[in-house]
C-alpha cells in the first residue's frame, strides 16, 4: 500500500508527514549513534537522517552506512523542517528522519566515477587539485555519468526542444511525417554515405529525409516536418560533429517568395528559445553550475544578413576569401563574435549562399545565378541549420544533378515526383544536439548527444 513521493515534492509544505521514497545513495556519512544520507532522483536531492531512538537501533544505522553508494532504497520517514538551509541538496528547507529503509538494487561497491568528480567544474578542480572526469571516461560509463544532476538537466531540456519544436509547427498547421532511413540513392549527392547491405544489392543509411520531405510536399501535404536520425559517414573528429545525431527537418510550401519559410523557420527556433526560457530555468542554471555560459540572446524579428554582407565583415576583420568560397569553421566563429558585437544577437540568419558550394537540388538565384535562394541559421557563431528553396521543375533539376555528377537513374523516383506538378517549396535540417549544444554553451556535442556515435566510438 505504500505510495512514493517525488524528491522534488517534498518541500516544507509535507512537513510532519511520513512518506516514503524511492532514491539512490548518492553519500553516506556515519557520525556517532547518526547516519546522515543524501538521496537522488534525477537531478533532486535531499538530506534523510537515520538516528538511534524509537524507529532505528544501532544497527540500522551502521547497516544505512554501509549501504553502497548508487544503490536504489526505498525510506519511509518523517519529514522535518530544516533548522537552516542544507547546502548541496536540492530540498534545502527540510530533511526526511528516516524510520524503515529497504534495498532495492544493491550496486557494486566501486564505481567507474565517481558523480561529486564529474559535475565538478573543470576551473574549480584545476585549482584546488580535486579530481574530475574526462570526456572517454564519461562516454565509457555513460550509464553512470548520465545519472549526473548537469545530464539530467541537459537531457530534460533537449526533451523540452523537441517538445516545443512539435508544439509550435501542429500549432502553425504542419504535419509530422516518418521517412526512410533506408533509401537506394546519397540524399545529398555526396560520397559520405553508409553502405548497407540490402538482399542482394546495396543501400544507404539516409543523410536526410530531404527527398522524401519534397515528395510529401509535391503529395499536397504543403507543410510537413519530421524528428529522426540522420547519418554522415564523415570521417570529422571535431566538437560538433557525429556520425549520427537527430535531425529536426522542415519543409513547406510558399506562396511568393522562400523568404516565407525562412521566416517561418526562425520564428520556430524564437518560439523554442522563448519556451526554454520560460519552462526549463531550473535545467539551464543547472548546467550553468558546471558550465557556465552567458544566457543565449536573439532578437525578434530574426537577424538577416546576405552572404556577401558576412564576407564583408569578414574582410574588415582581416580575413582574405573569395566571394564564392564556403565559410571555414574558424570563419564562422569570426563571425559569431563580429555579429554579437554589432547586434548583440547570439542567433541570425545567413541568405544567399554562393551556388558553387550548395547541393545539387538548391535553386539558383533568378536575378545573379552564381548566387542562390539557400540559407543558414547560426548560434553563437555555429551553424545548426542549412536550407534552401529546392528545384521544382524537373528539367532544372535533372541538368543540376549532372552537373554534380549524380547517377540519374539512382534519383529518378525522386525526379519523376516533380513531372505531375510541383509547387515551390523550401526547409530545411536542424540538428537537435548543436541546437542543445549551442543554447546552454557547451564546448562538445558529445555531452548532447545521449549515446553519440562518431568515428571513434560505436559503443556504449
Amino acid at each position: 500500500d505504500r505510495v512514493l513521493i517525488r524528491i522534488k515534492d517534498l518541500t516544507v509544505e509535507k512537513a510532519d508527514e511520513v512518506v516514503w521514497v524511492r532514491g539512490r545513495i548518492h553519500t553516506s556519512r556515519a557520525k556517532g549513534k547518526q547516519c546522515f544520507l543524501v538521496l537522488r532522483q534525477q537531478q533532486f536531492n535531499i538530506q534523510a537522517l537515520v538516528a538511534v531512538g524509537q524507529h532505528a537501533s544501532k544497527q540500522m544505522v551502521k547497516f544505512a552506512a554501509n549501504i553502497n553508494k548508487e544503490s536504489i532504497v526505498d525510506v519511509e520517514g518523517v519529514v522535518r523542517k530544516a533548522y537552516q538551509k542544507i547546502g548541496g541538496c536540492t530540498q534545502q528547507d527540510v530533511e526526511l528522519h528516516v524510520q524503515r529503509i529497504y534495498v532495492i538494487s544493491l550496486a557494486e561497491p566501486r564505481l567507474p566515477l565517481q558523480l561529486d568528480d564529474a559535475v565538478r567544474p573543470e576551473v574549480e578542480g584545476e585549482e584546488d587539485g580535486r579530481a574530475t572526469v574526462n570526456q572517454d571516461t564519461r562516454l565509457d560509463n555513460r550509464v553512470i555519468d548520465l545519472r549526473t544532476s548537469t545530464s539530467q538537466a541537459i537531457f530534460c531540456l533537449q526533451s523540452g526542444i523537441c517538445q516545443l519544436f512539435r508544439e509550435t509547427l501542429i500549432r502553425k498547421g504542419f504535419v509530422e511525417i516518418q521517412t526512410p532511413k533506408i533509401i537506394s540513392a546519397a540524399s545529398e549527392g555526396g560520397a559520405n554515405v553508409f553502405t548497407v547491405s540490402y538482399f542482394k544489392s546495396s543501400a544507404y543509411l539516409a543523410q536526410s529525409p530531404q527527398l522524401y520531405k519534397q515528395m510529401c510536399i509535391c503529395a499536397d501535404f504543403e507543410k510537413v516536418f519530421c524528428v529522426g536520425p540522420v547519418f554522415r559517414a564523415e570521417d570529422s573528429n571535431t566538437h560538433r560533429h557525429l556520425t549520427e545525431f537527430v535531425g529536426l527537418d522542415i519543409e513547406m510550401a510558399f506562396n511568393y517568395h522562400y523568404h516565407e519559410v525562412v521566416d517561418e523557420i526562425a520564428d520556430t527556433l524564437v518560439q523554442i528559445f522563448k519556451g526554454l526560457q520560460e519552462r526549463f530555468q531550473t535545467e539551464i542554471q543547472t548546467v550553468s553550475k558546471q558550465f557556465p555560459c552567458e544566457p543565449f540572446k536573439f532578437l525578434e524579428p530574426t537577424l538577416r544578413l546576405e552572404y556577401r554582407e558576412a564576407v564583408a565583415m569578414l574582410r574588415e576583420a582581416g580575413v582574405e576569401m573569395g566571394d564564392e568560397e564556403d565559410l571555414s569553421t574558424p570563419n564562422e566563429k569570426l563571425l559569431g563574435r563580429l555579429v554579437k558585437e554589432k547586434y548583440d544577437t547570439d542567433f541570425y540568419i545567413l541568405d544567399k549562399y554562393p551556388l558553387a558550394v550548395r547541393p545539387f537540388y538548391t535553386m539558383p538565384d533568378p536575378v545573379n545565378p552564381k548566387n542562390s535562394n539557400s540559407y543558414d541559421m547560426f548560434m553563437r557563431g555555429e551553424e545548426i541549420l542549412s536550407g534552401a528553396q529546392r528545384i521544382h521543375d524537373p528539367q532544372l533539376l535533372t541538368e543540376r544533378a549532372k552537373h554534380h555528377g549524380i547517377d540519374l537513374e539512382k534519383i529518378k523516383a525522386y525526379i519523376d515526383s516533380f513531372r505531375f506538378g510541383a509547387p515551390p517549396h523550401a526547409g530545411g535540417g536542424i540538428g537537435l544536439e548543436r541546437v542543445t549544444m549551442l543554447y546552454l554553451g557547451l564546448h562538445n556535442v558529445r555531452q548532447t548527444s545521449m549515446f553519440p556515435r562518431d568515428p571513434k566510438r560505436l559503443t556504449p
